[in-house]
């Protein structure tokens, strides 16, 4: 009897075996497959990736020799490429180029325009908060301060790499909108302060001098000069907005 009872116990064994494997035998099977799909779709990814910012480098740089070159349509073009194929780093700084291009043929508002795009394509400030800056300048002598200041305020905030320059670029807007008093305070404030860079800090100290001389008046004319200064060194898109001698940066580096 206990022979018989072992053999009717290993063939409901058996039996409960079989339907187990009938039952996740195909659900295995379907997540190995999908675990397969996705491998091969990441891996595809990556490798399309890889090639875009291949063209998006070879494009940029070329970009660049046509601005060395003298030939602002062709370098147009290349940056153009270069924004459609690369990642959001290349994406903006080829949109700057291409701001500053538009600056040097006079199209103000496809410069804003274009440094507007630059400034959303990357989320890394030191490359967006420059293009966002630069867009700033060249509405300086027409925009309303409410405009300037709403641009602004997100590049004033605590650790953002262009504070200090966006907060001199607000002071100066109020002193061209006749708000003395209120400038005159950001001034003193971003003169003294010991992470305010050199050059922002002088021309801090030159322009409490005007107010305090009574010529602030005079001081719309910096301002346009100012802004003419920073859209010249939109050449340089991710370089501090210093002058028009700061150097253009090189390609990004691919991911």
């Amino acid at each position: 009897m206990v022979d018989v009872f072992d053999q009717v116990e290993e063939e409901l064994r058996s039996e409960r075996y079989k339907r187990l494997a009938r039952t996740w035998l195909p659900v295995a099977g379907g997540v190995l497959v999908v675990a397969l799909i996705a491998a091969l779709g990441w891996w595809g990814y990556q490798n399309w990736q890889i090639s875009k910012a291949d063209k998006a480098s070879v494009a940029y740089q070329r970009g660049l020799e046509s601005l060395e070159a003298g030939n602002p349509i062709g370098a147009d073009a290349a940056f153009t490429q270069a924004a459609n194929e690369g990642n959001g780093a290349y994406k903006s700084l080829s949109l700057q180029h291409r701001a500053a291009i538009a600056v040097q043929a006079n199209r103000i508002p496809d410069a804003v325009a274009l440094f507007d795009e630059a400034a959303k394509a990357s989320g890394d400030p030191l490359i967006a908060d420059p293009a966002a800056l630069k867009a700033v300048w060249l509405l300086m002598d027409t925009a309303p301060l409410a405009d300037i200041q709403s641009r602004l305020e997100p590049l004033i905030k605590e650790g953002r790499p262009m504070r200090a320059y966006a907060r001199e670029a607000l002071a100066l807007a109020q002193i061209q909108t006749g708000q003395i008093d209120a400038a005159r305070s950001a001034l003193v404030v971003l003169k003294n302060e010991l992470d305010t860079p050199q050059i922002v800090s002088e021309r801090a100290d030159a322009a409490l001098a005007s107010i305090d001389s009574g010529t602030a008046a005079n001081l719309a004319a910096i301002v346009r000069a100012q802004a003419a200064l920073e859209a010249s060194a939109a050449r340089a898109p991710a370089a501090m907005p210093a002058g028009p001698l700061a150097p253009s940066p090189a390609a990004p580096a691919r991911p």
